[in-house]
């Protein structure tokens, strides 16, 4: 043992006098004088006694009124001496203590049990090839009850260790400093539902305190602790979900929730609550809602339903997890979103899925039901030729064909059919499909249709999933995903609520000096008002009154629309009725977006209009449209329910808050650092103990918000097998395929002369005999090839 190992201590040899320890000095063979710090018994074992001062050490006869006190005296003791404590034996006689025992860590005598290499047994019954910390160490402290009181005296001390006692730079990593308080517990946790490990949770605490040594815990500590949370939930994981969305139904006010259980498996799950419920009153007209997955363990599919609001942000209009994608399971879902809901939306937009369309037209019977635009067009790389998609320009015009929102359905018709006679594609069975399904997904056939443009495709549902990922994992249990979800509403609706101060407190900067900007930036949000503001930009200086005329009491106006790189871009008609003051324009911007277009301001201007009409402003978009109530701390997520965590909060950032007051003062440090030490001796006096409820179950009931059920009457789902989960690698379709070929570099097939994926040996305009159908020039070649290209 080398003189540095351990703390300082005596160096003596105990011998046993008159049942006594005497310490006598010993040398070595040679006479020498052994290294001090450590003694020898009489047969030779080493033993080191802790080199503290006389008033920091137990002594026999000392009376403690509490046994906590004897703990806490211990336990300080053992902090300064270099090893860590442990309770052990408590001795009953007739159900009352007589005896209590506080040991050394060490004490105690490992396993004797050695592996043979020559049995043959089971791998899972073999030893585990790890170290232990026992040396049979008899350093304690023993005490018995003073008759006649709740206290306890010390009866005997032993002091000397059979083991090197611990540096103070390494007590961190004793077992008894490795101990997770609640503050690092909960720091696992909330780390755990915002999407971070228990590896970064460590990682993080170590930046933010300062490095590792001042962290409760190691690594695998918060791993275990992780864990723990884990096998809390088990398999009560569905009971507890259950029965936590029951309590929140009798609660919390206007909460919808419903859920379906099949052989005590369960199977769907639908919730909504009263934040939910508001949003869609509001911007319920237009709603979509996709299936996504890995976000729990269990492959249930996650389903939120997904809408704009007057921030024009993404909003939840609530959520559900189902067993598998068949109609029955999204009939059932839908089912209960009317229930919640009560109104049926005005346009419901999904993919191309067959069950959702066959759910959303049986329930949503008052709802026009569109197709997710992205997802057909997608596939047109896949279901057309290739040389007709990459060597013309049939791809760019179709986009500019379906993507147009100002044609009508006769004039998509009749392009559409000059489009396929002049690429020959008349006989390809895909466009054909897509051509007799033309009014579930081309723009125009929707132009009537209020709010139409407000989304027309299922991005927004990828964006609300996508975030919803950010906080849960494939690994977490329903509960945790709960939790993870409750953490995404939080930041979703955080950002509404700063959206909606910043439109509150500040003011956008005008464009132009006409009144009717100002007016418009008084009842819009700020998103939306740069909009409108465009628009008033653009009537101001891109749009011209060509002559006006009155037919049958309106005013009709004819609006050139000119821009600087196109020229004119076309002639619009805006309609003003003169008895009612209702206005209309050809290209139908209200209709479609909910705001007035550029013509209709242009005609405003011109008619010394300077103030938005009331029946033009689609309270959607206005500021104030929502209830204050739902911008309230109990509106929140985690917030103000508990007011024992409220002022455990607050007590956290008073401390803050001082500390960094006092951070560049030295004197005040030291002094305020003195205050928090008698405070802490303060509150140690009066609560000596971890509360009797602080075990482990009910530390992480506190922390989840998830009680123990008293029964067990539905368990999660097992055996779901989502969309390709039959291979190990994700599933790529002709359309992915299609796309990963276009970016292939180009190369010059030798048989069709053009630059393109293939080559000669496999062109389709090759003779089935191997010849070519066309013979050109070595000059001809190259001159065609650059053409092409």
């Amino acid at each position: 043992m080398s003189a540095n190992e351990g703390p300082s201590v005596q160096a003596a040899n105990i011998t046993e006098v008159n049942g006594e320890s005497s310490v006598q000095p010993i040398t070595d063979q040679n006479d020498e004088a052994v290294t001090p710090n450590f003694y020898h018994s009489p047969r030779g074992t080493k033993y080191w006694i802790p080199n503290v001062p006389t008033p920091l050490k137990p002594a026999t006869g000392m009376v403690f009124g509490r046994w906590e006190d004897a703990v806490t005296l211990y336990q300080d003791y053992a902090q300064r001496a270099g090893f860590d404590i442990r309770l052990s034996t408590v001795a009953r006689y007739k159900g009352v203590i007589t005896h209590r025992y506080i040991v050394c860590s060490r004490f105690g005598n490992p396993n004797s049990n050695t592996g043979d290499s020559m049995d043959v047994t089971p791998a899972s019954s073999k030893q585990r090839n790890s170290s232990f910390k026992v040396t049979d160490c008899q350093a304690c402290i023993k005490l018995k009850p003073v008759k006649g009181t709740e206290g306890y005296s010390i009866y005997k001390f032993i002091e000397p260790h059979n083991h090197g006692l611990v540096d103070v730079d390494n007590m961190d990593l004793t077992r008894g400093r490795r101990q997770l308080t609640f503050t690092e517990q909960e720091f696992i946790h909330k780390a755990q539902t915002s999407g971070f490990g228990a590896t970064v949770s460590h990682r993080m605490q170590a930046s933010l305190k300062g490095g590792e040594h001042l962290v409760r815990g190691t690594k695998t500590d918060h791993k275990n602790f992780a864990r723990d949370i884990r096998e809390f939930i088990g398999e009560r994981d569905a009971q507890m979900v259950i029965d936590k969305l029951n309590g929140n139904m009798l609660h919390l006010e206007n909460f919808y929730f419903n859920h379906t259980v099949v052989n005590g498996e369960l199977r769907s799950l639908f919730w909504v609550d009263d934040i939910c419920k508001c949003n869609y009153n509001a911007f319920g007209d237009v709603v979509a809602f996709d299936a996504t997955y890995d976000t729990n363990k269990y492959n249930m599919i996650f389903v939120p339903f997904t809408g704009v609001d007057n921030h024009q942000k993404c909003v939840t209009f609530g959520a559900g997890l189902l067993y598998n994608e068949t109609i029955e399971s999204f009939t059932w879902l839908l089912d209960s979103f009317l229930k919640a809901h009560v109104k049926h939306p005005r346009l419901v937009l999904t993919d191309q899925d067959a069950a959702m369309k066959q759910a959303v037209s049986s329930v949503f019977t008052e709802s026009t039901h569109r197709l997710c635009m992205w997802h057909v067009t997608k596939k047109l790389p896949a279901k057309v030729c290739g040389d007709k998609l990459e060597n013309t320009d049939l791809r760019s015009r179709i986009h500019k064909l379906v993507w147009n929102v100002f044609i009508k359905p006769s004039t998509f018709e009749s392009r559409w059919k000059d489009l396929m006679d002049e690429f020959d594609l008349g006989d390809n069975n895909w466009l054909n499909d897509m051509f007799e399904i033309r009014d579930q997904w081309v723009p125009a056939y929707f132009r009537d249709l209020p709010m139409c443009c407000l989304m027309k495709t299922t991005s927004r549902c990828e964006s609300s999933n996508s975030l919803f990922k950010v906080y849960s994992s494939s690994g977490n249990t329903l509960v945790q995903f709960m939790l993870c979800y409750e953490n995404t509403l939080n930041a979703q609706r955080f950002e509404h609520r700063r959206l909606q101060y910043e439109t509150t407190t500040t003011s956008p900067k005008m464009l132009t000096s006409l009144p009717i900007e100002r007016h418009a930036s008084y009842i819009y949000t700020h998103n939306l008002f740069k909009e409108v503001q465009k628009e008033i930009h653009k009537g101001l200086y891109s749009c011209g009154l060509d002559r006006v005329e009155t037919v049958d009491g309106c005013r009709i106006s004819f609006v050139n629309h000119h821009d600087k790189s196109k020229g004119l871009v076309g002639e619009f008609k805006v309609t003003f009725t003169l008895n009612d003051g209702t206005i209309e324009c050809s290209c139908r911007g209200f209709t479609r977006i909910g705001y007035l277009c550029r013509h209709i301001f242009c005609v405003f201007r011109n008619m010394n209009i300077d103030v938005i009409p009331d029946q033009y402003v689609a309270s959607r978009w206005r500021h104030d449209v929502l209830p204050p109530k739902i911008f309230s701390i109990d509106a929140r997520y985690l917030g103000g329910r508990d007011e024992k965590t409220i002022k455990r909060q607050e007590a956290t950032t008073l401390f803050n808050e001082c500390a960094d007051r006092v951070r560049g003062d030295l004197e005040n440090l030291i002094d305020f650092v003195e205050d928090m030490r008698m405070l802490k001796e303060k509150i140690y006096q009066a609560i000596p103990e971890k509360p009797a409820y602080n075990s482990k179950a009910v530390v992480i009931s506190d922390l989840t918000g998830y009680s123990e059920p008293e029964s067990v009457t539905a368990t999660a789902p097992k055996g779901i097998r989502n969309k390709g989960c039959g291979t190990s690698r994700r599933l790529i379709g002709p359309g992915e395929k299609a796309v990963e070929r276009s970016q292939k570099p180009k190369r010059l097939c030798r048989t069709c002369f053009t630059y393109t994926t293939h080559d000669s040996r496999n062109c389709k305009a090759k003779d089935p005999k191997g010849k070519k159908k066309a013979k050109k020039s070595s000059n001809s070649k190259g001159k065609g090839a650059q053409d092409d290209a």
